[in-house]
């Protein structure tokens, strides 16, 4: 799989690769860092530099430092490439699959709806309508099918 870069997510990827190759002393780390830079300044990225992309933008988001520092455009540019990254696309693939999950929910007659905390940022969802009960876990890994119950 190869990505490209262009634009402003290619700038976003850049400013967050360059502060953190500044900031990293262990060697392993700045050679992977740079590799990845020399990677965005050419537009197009490996496998194991959309790994470290990732990383980056996963912290960067997570964090809020994307926003703060390039704006909400530079957030939204950084949104759009790490939703082409793997980890990016398996949490649009796994909210597509509940979407569908739920999607046999619509017209029946909500009968009940709750929210469980099961541990730090992660969540139980559940929607029963007409005699079916839907589960779905909502997490840092995404939103997943939990159970399906009659």
């Amino acid at each position: 799989m190869t990505v490209a870069l262009r634009g402003e997510a290619a700038e976003v990827a850049l400013g967050e690769a360059q502060a953190v190759l500044a900031a990293v002393h262990d060697p392993e780390r700045r050679a992977r860092l740079a590799d990845l830079v020399a990677a965005v300044q050419e537009g197009e990225l490996d496998d194991e530099e959309a790994l470290a992309l990732e990383e980056l933008l996963e912290l960067g988001l997570a964090s809020g430092r994307i926003r703060g520092l390039y704006g909400p455009e530079g957030e939204q540019a950084a949104l759009k490439i790490y939703r082409r990254l793997p980890g990016g696309r398996a949490l649009v693939d796994g909210a597509a699959e509940v979407t569908e999950a739920l999607g046999a929910l619509e017209g029946k007659t909500l009968e009940r709806v709750a929210v469980h905390a099961t541990g730090p940022g992660s969540y139980l969802l559940t929607i029963g309508v007409e005699g079916l009960e839907l589960s779905v876990r909502l997490d840092r890994s995404g939103a997943r099918l939990h159970s399906v119950g009659v």
